[in-house]
């Protein structure tokens, strides 16, 4: 099993001209410690959980970029992109581009969105729930076709592509992660188009279990193997205790997670970088052997 990295708060001291430098140097330990990749929030603002909007957010592929040419190791993805951010065509550009120009190391991580204040805030139209998943499946299939270098036509209900020509092609092609709990929609996308998945950590496995059951019936129902989806989970590191945390990543390892992404107590703090170094080594030999998309 492997470890990723995730960053939603950048709220540090020295204000707009720290974080670049603060940020660089979280990267920098994340990689020397073995984490595996690197996965920003896809937000306008900052999320009511963790703070009000005023507070400092990034945009999630300037960062990527950013990281990309700073950084040779740690794979790149958004967790998650919302499906009316950007238009499909120039989402799967962006990819592309960015996975040209990190080696192969790109992830399309993408999801129904939730975030009405944001996109109104900014005049970003939000569309209805409903709509939303229709454009999420759209996007998925415009993006298969786009990553296999298919030009033709694509019309759909809401996107209509006349000449999806997608050069240069992506060194890799990008695995497709979709984001999201929802049993019957979001499961039947996964099931039907994406390459990996992302699950909440639930605090009790019985429930993580329940919802990983719940997407192998819906790759049963669609004729793909349940093992051909990269299982991901996202959740909060807590307390630096490395027997607390390796019993956790076993746990998550026995329901068959290949990848655990973490969100950090305070990046910024070099000395959680060393547990850091220590638990991906704790991890490593934990679940099945590392599927096709982790590696690039």
């Amino acid at each position: 099993m492997q470890v990723g990295l995730h960053i939603m708060n950048f709220s540090w001291p020295g204000g707009p001209a720290a974080i670049g430098p603060t940020l660089e140097q979280a990267l920098a330990n994340a990689e020397a410690a073995g984490i595996h990749s690197f996965w920003p929030m896809d937000h306008f603002f900052q999320v009511p959980i963790i703070g009000p909007p005023e507070e400092p957010m990034l945009e999630a592929y300037g960062m990527l970029a950013w990281a990309a040419g700073r950084f040779r190791t740690l794979q790149l993805g958004a967790l998650v992109t919302g499906v009316h951010y950007r238009h499909p065509g120039v989402l799967v550009k962006q990819l592309s581009t960015l996975d040209v120009l990190s080696g192969g190391r790109a992830w399309l991580g993408i999801g129904a969105a939730w975030n009405g204040q944001e996109s109104r805030a900014l005049g970003v139209p939000f569309p209805s729930m409903a709509e939303r998943y229709e454009r999420l499946e759209e996007t998925l299939q415009i993006a298969q076709q786009m990553f296999d270098g298919d030009d033709a036509a694509y019309t759909g209900t809401h996107y209509r592509l006349d000449y999806p020509v997608n050069h240069p092609a992506p060194v890799r092609r990008p695995p497709i992660m979709v984001g999201g709990m929802g049993e019957r929609k979001t499961m039947s996308l996964v099931a039907k188009y994406a390459d990996a998945n992302n699950f909440f950590e639930l605090p009790d496995p019985a429930a993580l279990r329940h919802k990983l059951d719940v997407l192998r019936t819906r790759c049963d129902e669609v004729g793909r193997p349940y093992e051909d989806i990269v299982k991901t989970t996202f959740g909060q590191l807590g307390p630096l205790d490395l027997d607390h945390a390796r019993r956790r990543f076993e746990n998550l390892a026995d329901l068959g997670v290949d990848l655990a992404i973490v969100d950090l107590p305070d990046p910024a703090d070099e000395r959680v970088y060393e547990f850091m170094a220590e638990l991906v080594r704790e991890v490593e030999p934990m679940g099945r052997p590392t599927p096709a998309p982790l590696s690039p």
